[in-house]
């Protein structure tokens, strides 16, 4: 610091004010971005550094992005988005049904079968956030990704091969569509932020959680519990996930940094981001079978015929619930398919 000091001041006043005239002289800008999972979860390692090392390298180090992993900001998991708004946070990462009610479009993407590709699920998911909430839903925030994992599953204490084993579980869902597709099952819906699921399952509050394949290594899922059941064809469900900065700040940058935080975000981030989180399910699952746990795999046409038919209510209540919102449901489900066959056309 004292040699910069030294070096500025030898070039006098008017040598500085020449040099913050063109630009020179660049602006700083340091972001914190704070999101709930350990440093070492394979969404902060593989997609949010990745992310934030971007953006640090094509500002050439004017933008600098502090990670602060599990809450280290302080709050709760379903306070990040207010955080983000409030600017408590410059930048977070956040699961949308952690405030349920809050975005009620994102939840098409959340309806039991309905994705059956993550990279296709994120793609239609920034198209419908662009032409349906930037304005709305998202209007308080400068949204960077939005994505969805790879499908989620029923990790258990004892095996749930069929519908009727769910009978009488206490069952973790990560957001109030999973919730009343568990319900729907026969299960006992637990909502709860993931990092609380190894302590709630080493101490039985819940027989077991849905979440997809890759975070279970980080959370020792498959050292808590030794039965898996996963889907063939569509999932069973997916989880929409948001990165989101605050407005202020993002409008506040100069536009070149502008432009580097524009790079490194929006539709092809969300399909790495998508792609990547659902990439990571098979080295998770490898870990719990070499441990010897059960994987039980319901076959698509034993899911179409004994589970569909138990949750495919929840279509036309969804429908319905959106119309007293304002929102059309049913154009939303039609878009969201369209766009997701789109991209698979395309890839």
């Amino acid at each position: 610091m004292t040699k910069r000091r030294q070096f500025l001041t030898s070039f006098g006043g008017v040598a500085i004010a020449t040099l913050m005239a063109t630009g020179v002289m660049a602006q700083e800008v340091t972001l914190r971005l704070h999101q709930f999972l350990p440093a070492q979860a394979n969404v902060p390692k593989l997609i949010l550094d990745v992310w934030a090392d971007n953006i640090e390298t094509d500002s050439a180090g004017r933008i600098k992005v502090d990670r602060f992993p599990s809450m280290q900001l302080g709050g709760t998991p379903p306070e990040l988005i207010d955080q983000a708004i409030d600017g408590v946070a410059d930048v977070i990462w956040t699961v949308v049904g952690y405030t349920p009610g809050r975005f009620p479009s994102t939840e098409v993407l959340e309806l039991p079968f309905m994705v059956s590709d993550a990279r296709a699920a994120s793609y239609a998911y920034w198209k419908i956030s662009e032409a349906h909430m930037k304005d709305t839903e998202f209007k308080d925030l400068h949204v960077l990704g939005t994505w969805v994992h790879g499908p989620g599953i029923f990790h258990t204490a004892d095996p749930v091969e069929k519908p009727a084993d769910l009978q009488g579980m206490k069952i973790r869902g990560a957001s109030r569509m999973v919730n009343i597709m568990l319900e729907k099952l026969g299960a006992e819906p637990v909502g709860m932020p993931v990092p609380l699921i190894p302590e709630a399952l080493s101490k039985g509050v819940i027989d077991g959680a849905t979440i997809p394949w890759e975070v279970t290594g980080s959370l020792k899922v498959p050292e808590l519990v030794e039965n898996h059941t996963e889907f063939e064809g569509a999932a069973l469900y997916n989880i929409t996930f948001v990165l989101a900065m605050n407005k202020a700040v993002y409008e506040g940058l100069p536009e070149d940094l502008k432009a580097v935080v524009d790079k490194n975000s929006g539709l092809d981030f969300s399909v790495f981001a998508g792609a990547t989180q659902a990439d990571s399910d098979g080295p998770a699952r490898q870990f719990a079978v070499d441990r010897g746990n059960t994987i039980i795999t319901i076959s698509q046409a034993d899911a179409e015929a004994n589970w569909l038919p138990l949750v495919a209510p929840i279509y036309a209540s969804w429908v319905a619930d959106m119309q007293s919102k304002g929102i059309d449901g049913q154009a939303l489900i039609d878009e969201t398919r369209r766009l997701m066959a789109e991209y698979l056309a395309a890839h």
